[in-house]
């Protein structure tokens, strides 16, 4: 059984390493964490909230018609701010399942956090993703973190490893991860009470303290990848393309 009330939880903090004050960069005239609360809200699956740290990005989410929870500064990553937030969103546990959507991914496809989530009605999985193939620029790119699954199914592939290498080695498609995790309930509980694990801290990839302490992730693969932003180029091409969208 898959799970019956489930929460989209999206991590938000200014303090981003590689693009500092990403979470309220302007794309087509609303900050890029807008964007992703709106992708969410119409995704349909669940109440949205935004987790962050920062009173500014609260104070955003808050004025365009969204919930934000305040958290500490203490969590290590993204999925540790989406458990400490649920604690005091949900303490009684109603939200049976929760979807962490990375801030980095203002258009997200319709259909891609249900898909996530659809994963979970097979009860040997613990963390459903999102993949699609990597275009030929982001094999190199440590920026794009790859997957390295094997399939199982159609459009659907059980993650053994995630790096920012370019892998597996050899000829055949390579996978980038989309950063979306839909956790079962239980699962978020375990995996925060974890410490940071040595290939996590190595990779600086959370989803890789799953894997070390034996959780199993699948990954539903989409059709085509919607643009991430890490990077100031990112940031600017993403701006590029919306302009285009807008002007045509």
């Amino acid at each position: 059984m898959g799970p019956r009330a489930p929460i989209i939880v999206i991590p938000a903090r200014l303090g981003s390493t590689r693009l500092p004050g990403k979470a309220l960069a302007d794309i087509a005239g609303q900050p890029m964490t807008v964007h992703v609360w709106s992708r969410a809200v119409e995704a349909g699956v669940g109440p949205v909230v935004v987790a962050t740290d920062d009173e500014e990005i609260a104070r955003t989410v808050r004025s365009a018609g969204g919930e934000a929870a305040l958290t500490t500064g203490a969590p290590i990553c993204g999925s540790d701010r989406v458990a400490e937030a649920l604690r005091a969103l949900d303490p009684h546990g109603r939200h049976d399942a929760v979807v962490n959507l990375q801030g980095d991914n203002p258009f997200l496809p319709a259909g891609a956090l249900a898909g996530a989530l659809a994963l979970l009605t097979d009860v040997a999985v613990d963390i459903g993703t999102l993949a699609a193939l990597a275009a030929p620029e982001e094999a190199d790119s440590p920026d794009a973190v790859k997957l390295v699954g094997t399939q199982i199914g159609p459009a659907r592939l059980r993650a053994l490893y995630f790096t920012r290498a370019r892998a597996p080695w050899g000829e055949g498609p390579l996978y980038k991860h989309i950063g979306v995790y839909a956790f079962r309930r239980s699962v978020l509980e375990r995996y925060a009470a974890l410490p940071p694990s040595p290939l996590e801290l190595r990779e600086r990839l959370e989803q890789l303290r799953a894997l070390e302490a034996g959780m199993r992730i699948d990954a539903a693969v989409l059709d085509k990848a919607s643009p991430s932003v890490d990077t100031g180029r990112d940031l600017a091409a993403l701006r590029q393309v919306s302009s285009c969208r807008q002007s045509g």
